[in-house]
């Protein structure tokens, strides 16, 4: 009983639009004082929450991809794919998917995927006839794979949460990355095949081909460092969102792309995500420790294996959930609510967290191109200046993608485990 109005009382503030980081807090400061634990806890709960030095890396990946989005990158990178692949059917649908898994290799974000790619393919591909709902839908989607390709900012988070290894959970990444990836250019292709409303583009000269490929080259070469020396053991994944940031603050600037009033924008908005972003995990953390003392994440493990047996059963339920929950939470909240929770039920139940972290992840994409609160709307919506409801349209056919690439790994597991554990 105690669990249901803990959790009522959440759903209730969150309806009434108190921020997720004051409602987790304050929820879990309640519950410490009606049992009259010690509020001395709280500041030191607080303080812990922050002092990791994993989390560091979060500021500088959103560091490094503002600044890669302010210095244009993205156009660069763009235009060099479809250089090689616009000409074919549905080229250009599949130039801006290939562009997102390129820079979701660099910047580990789904916003700053969604938005670097979509200021220049959204105006590209409708200028040839490509249906907007579907270009739209597109690049939301594209955008997602900023949150599953390594280096990913939720797979640092569950690392932390869970204390798993943040480089098994990035290698992890890779193999569902790809496939979501592949899924989305043959339905771009296939689209390009038996559609009429768009115009082919003419295929590029090899000099073309040279120029643009050689102006990202760089970009590629900072992707190859960020995410081959994590696998490689040269430097932890703090210090390779360093190293991508110096990087990458060395290319725009060598290139005269970035001012001091350009760098002073991006370091700006990296720090509102990144205070953001940690006072939802102060709150959480705050929850969590009023929850556990409370023993409900061991209950609710109980009666969890108690009553399912099956863990098909069990990760079902799970994706139902947070199905629900994406329609009015942000994907980082879904995260940091549910894990504390749920993780204690996986041992049980005979699940590797390092493969259900890929599961959950895939659900928060689905959450990022959900209404009403799905955060790539609004960034296309924002970028595109169309209606909500032509860029929700579009987004229908990758949520159903998204929904069978967690069959597919329910029934082939190595599509996550093949690389972190058996190359």
């Amino acid at each position: 009983m105690t669990t249901l109005w803990i959790l009522l009382a959440l759903l209730a503030l969150l309806l009434c639009r108190i921020p997720v980081a004051f409602a987790l807090g304050g929820i879990g400061l309640s519950l410490l004082y009606v049992k009259g634990f010690s509020l001395a806890m709280v500041p030191l709960t607080l303080y812990g929450s922050m002092d990791n030095f994993v989390l560091l890396s979060v500021p500088l990946f959103l560091l490094m991809s503002n600044i890669l989005l302010k210095g244009g990158v993205g156009k660069d990178l763009f235009t060099a794919v479809q250089s090689w692949v616009g000409h074919w059917p549905g080229g250009l649908g599949i130039a801006t998917i290939i562009s997102c898994a390129i820079f979701s290799a660099i910047s580990g974000s789904s916003l700053a995927t969604a938005a670097t790619i979509g200021t220049v393919a959204i105006s590209e591909m409708t200028a040839r006839g490509y249906s907007r709902p579907f270009v739209l839908g597109l690049v939301a989607a594209g955008g997602t794979l900023g949150i599953l390709i390594p280096p990913s900012i939720p797979m640092i988070v569950y690392g932390v949460i869970t204390e798993e290894s943040i480089v098994s959970l990035f290698l992890a990444g890779i193999g569902p990355g790809l496939l979501l990836a592949a899924c989305f250019i043959i339905y771009c292709f296939l689209y390009g095949k038996f559609s009429s409303s768009y115009q082919p583009v003419a295929k590029a000269t090899p000099a073309e081909r040279g120029t643009a490929t050689l102006k990202t080259i760089p970009t590629i070469c900072i992707a190859g460092i960020v995410i081959g020396g994590i696998y490689a053991g040269w430097f932890t994944p703090t210090e390779s969102a360093g190293i991508g940031f110096s990087l990458s603050l060395l290319l725009v600037t060598a290139m005269r792309r970035m001012s001091w009033g350009m760098l002073y924008v991006a370091v700006q908005e990296s720090m509102v995500t990144t205070v953001t972003l940690f006072l939802i995990v102060a709150g959480a953390k705050l929850f969590g420790k009023a929850i556990t003392l409370y023993r409900i994440p061991q209950e609710i493990s109980l009666l969890i294996t108690s009553n399912i047996s099956e863990p098909a059963m069990f990760v079902f339920l799970i994706c139902m959930v947070l199905l629900l929950m994406g329609f009015f939470l942000e994907s980082m909240s879904m995260l940091l609510i549910m894990m504390p929770v749920i993780y204690p039920s996986l041992g049980g139940l005979g699940i590797d967290p390092i493969w259900f972290a890929v599961i959950f992840v895939i659900m928060i994409e689905c959450a990022l191109i959900t209404p009403p609160v799905g955060l790539n709307l609004f960034v296309i919506q924002a970028v595109s200046q169309a209606p909500l409801g032509e860029v929700i349209r579009g987004v229908w056919p990758f949520i159903l993608m998204l929904a069978g690439s967690i069959i597919l790994l329910w029934f082939i597991p190595d599509l996550a485990l093949y690389i972190p554990f058996k190359m």
